[in-house]
């Protein structure tokens, strides 16, 4: 980068994002969206472009994608970075995800899922549509309850936050073992058994890596209560589809909210099941907009221009991924 220079910003975003980020980033950087650019200069700016702001890159740049681009910060507006092509980035290049954008309405979702599954509202909403009034039949509660959270970052912090006040007794397990949130325990993945044996409600936020990718097998479902909520607002590849609908089908005491499915259409270009989950009357399914909530990606921006002002500060930008558990070994 040009000392003497702004750094020029190339965004693959929409452009009505434009007064945001210039109020956001107040002309420290040269400002730049690729979809204003006629596609015979898109391949040129992407090349000669300090940093990246960006959102899906292989759709947003497409063909134009430079063989040798000058990258040396892309700043991505989602927090799961799973569908970054890394081989595609040069070895140079810092790549951040937007850590925690969407951390508190997710939690939102998370506990909403928890308590309409741990009240059976929807079992009950249907039993009363054939007829029967069950108002003797128990329903339960989340507190005093384990409560583990398997990927304790932004959303899972935000997770805790709001079961606090339930008195559930938070197991957080990430990559450390150590946190300072005030949590009952704090565990990694290697302790995975003894965490999920002992919980009440089990929150998937992990992101979706070579170390997670099926986490969940017939093994570890095989270690859950017989009545557990596990809820899902991370990835579906994090679980066996096979191994956990065999086990919500054959434990109709446990329940299940999913978010997260294993096709999708943003992802994946369509939407499939391999086994109907929505059939079954202890779960709960909903289209991975628990993130989606009116205004907020005014706040996603936001957080992403605070983080790429880190790096123009000198600062080490919050999300730096390690691309080594996004490659083949």
């Amino acid at each position: 980068m040009n000392a003497t220079a702004r750094p020029l910003l190339l965004a693959t975003i929409s452009p009505a994002t434009r007064p945001k980020l210039e109020k956001a980033l107040g002309g420290r950087v040269e400002l730049r969206f690729l979809a204003d650019m006629p596609a015979s200069e898109r391949a040129a700016a992407l090349a000669r472009a300090d940093i990246l702001l960006t959102m899906q890159p292989a759709r947003e740049i497409g063909d134009a994608w430079p063989e040798a681009p000058a990258w040396r910060f892309v700043q991505v507006l989602t927090a799961g970075v799973d569908h970054l092509d890394m081989r595609r980035f040069p070895p140079q290049t810092v790549i951040a995800s937007n850590v925690g954008a969407f951390a508190e309405p997710m939690a939102e979702h998370v506990l909403a899922m928890a308590l309409a599954l741990c009240k059976k509202l929807r079992y009950n909403h249907e039993r009363m549509r054939e007829g029967v009034f069950d108002q003797m039949s128990f329903t339960g509660t989340l507190r005093g309850k384990t409560a583990a959270i398997l990927g304790f970052g932004g959303i899972g912090r935000a997770c805790a936050a709001l079961l606090a006040p339930f008195g559930a007794r938070i197991h957080a397990v990430n990559r450390s073992g150590r946190t300072d949130a005030p949590v009952w325990r704090c565990s990694t993945l290697a302790g995975l058994e003894d965490v999920l044996r002992g919980a009440d409600l089990v929150i998937l936020s992990l992101p979706l890596d070579r170390d997670t990718r099926g986490v969940l097998g017939p093994r570890e479902i095989g270690w859950l209560k017989d009545d557990v909520i596990l809820i899902n607002v991370a990835r579906g590849e994090l679980i066996d589809e096979h191994a956990l609908y065999d086990f919500l089908r054959d434990h109709p005491q446990a329940a299940a909210g999913i978010d997260a499915w294993w096709v999708e259409p943003f992802r994946h270009g369509a939407f499939r099941m391999d086994h109907p989950f929505l059939d079954l009357p202890n779960v709960i399914g909903s289209p991975h907009n628990s993130a989606r909530v009116p205004g907020w990606d005014d706040v996603v921006l936001e957080r992403a221009c605070a983080n790429l002002l880190r790096y123009l500060d000198g600062q080490a930008p919050h999300g730096v991924v390690d691309r080594t558990l996004y490659l083949d070994p």
